[in-house]
């Protein structure tokens, strides 16, 4: 098989750049070792920067999103037994639309599926060849037989566990991890909402988020150990330890209901440089992960494949070579921005075993000041709703 350019993994960034490369005239196929149904259903929350929204607007692919997704215009920092909101709009002029990533990625497929892209589910044996030669390949099993895909070009969008990163030859890459002490234990419930926005508490027990999923389902969070089970959580406990956590003085409280799943997600901070060797380039978790405190991770994709796929329609509409020579450094300026505030806000609301009750403080002081300056609310502003693209 032949194509112009190569795709491994249909998440979010996969499956919106064979978009955005189809809108442009540009071939691409998309290899994706799981099942539609699969990447379908893997629920996960999402947190839209405006500019995401206006991406997949502008491209065709925001109906649903408009008419289901949740739109916000602020939302609340609940520390010390208090509430206080932060206006998004009011301080950038933005907002964000609360939408799960697995409905983008439906959305995604259904305009992939309606333009006959190419897209292979449930591939096996993925293996990357000639990656330095102009002519490289992707080996594959699908339905059995062994394939090879030739293209232009190869883009890695398979995540951490992925066969692309590792692609790159280790003495050309530098890795830069931070793993933390610390998981997230979440609840999809059946209940009302809340609160109208989402809310981050910070409290001496634990960080807590409360997010809203629809009018009937709530996404919810709490603080835990990462070697923690789910099995040792009772439904009594999970809402003691909501109520301890995020009720405030004022007498707001949160809203029980059926708990219908549990999980437990792990949390780091990880960065792999370069991104790009020869005629491989990398997207999306592939090359970068943040903690979700900031809500980032489906935005820097979204981010990435802004960049690629204009530098691949410079290359093959105007013969340039020098938009795709610096997609690394391009991409990387805003990656590492998002990537200081997610740790920022990390470290700001979740309870840290190895800070001393000073530094517990300082915790408290700095969300004084971020919701009482407004010149500080609006640098967490600017972050949370996303910064300029690239």
């Amino acid at each position: 098989m032949r194509t112009q350019v190569g795709i491994i993994g249909a998440g979010p960034a996969g499956l919106l750049l064979s978009h955005l490369l189809h809108l442009q005239g540009i071939d691409s196929v998309v290899l994706e070792s799981r099942s539609r149904e699969q990447i379908e259903s893997t629920i996960r929350a999402g947190v839209l920067e405006q500019g995401t929204v206006d991406l997949l607007t502008e491209t065709g692919v925001g109906e649903r999103m408009k008419a289901e997704g949740a739109l916000h215009h602020g939302f609340e920092l609940a520390f010390e037994g208090k509430r206080r909101r932060l206006d998004l709009t009011g301080l950038t002029g933005k907002s964000i639309t609360v939408y799960a990533q697995h409905e983008v990625i439906k959305d995604l497929v259904a305009a992939r599926i309606a333009a006959q892209g190419a897209l292979h589910f449930e591939v096996s044996d993925v293996s990357l060849h000639d990656v330095e030669s102009s002519k490289p390949g992707i080996r594959y099993r699908h339905q059995g037989e062994a394939r090879e895909l030739h293209c232009d070009f190869i883009i890695g969008c398979d995540g951490a566990q992925g066969v692309s990163r590792n692609a790159i030859p280790e003495a050309l890459r530098r890795d830069y991890q931070r793993v933390y002490p610390f998981a997230w234990f979440g609840i999809l419930v059946e209940a009302p909402p809340t609160s109208d926005e989402l809310i981050y508490a910070r409290h001496e027990r634990g960080f807590a988020l409360v997010s809203t999923r629809s009018h009937d389902v709530q996404r919810m969070y709490f603080q835990c150990d990462p070697e923690d089970s789910v099995d040792h959580w009772s439904d009594d406990r999970i809402w003691a330890e909501m109520h301890a956590r995020v009720d405030s003085d004022e007498g707001h409280k949160v809203i029980e209901g059926k708990i219908f799943r549990k999980n437990i997600i792990g949390m780091r901070s990880f960065v792999s440089t370069t991104m790009q060797h020869g005629r491989l380039f990398l997207a999306g978790d592939a090359a970068h992960i943040v903690p979700p405190t900031g809500a980032k991770g489906l935005n820097l994709a979204v981010s990435d494949v802004r960049v690629l796929s204009e530098a691949l329609r410079g290359f093959y509409k105007n013969d340039r070579i020098d938009l795709l020579d610096r997609y690394s450094e391009t991409a990387l300026k805003r990656i590492w921005r998002a990537e200081h505030f997610s740790y920022w806000m990390t470290r700001m609301m979740h309870r840290l075993d190895d800070a001393s009750p000073f530094e517990q403080q300082l915790q408290v002081a700095e969300l004084e000041y971020v919701t009482t300056s407004r010149s500080a609310a609006m640098s967490m502003a600017e972050n949370y709703v996303g910064t300029a693209p690239v």
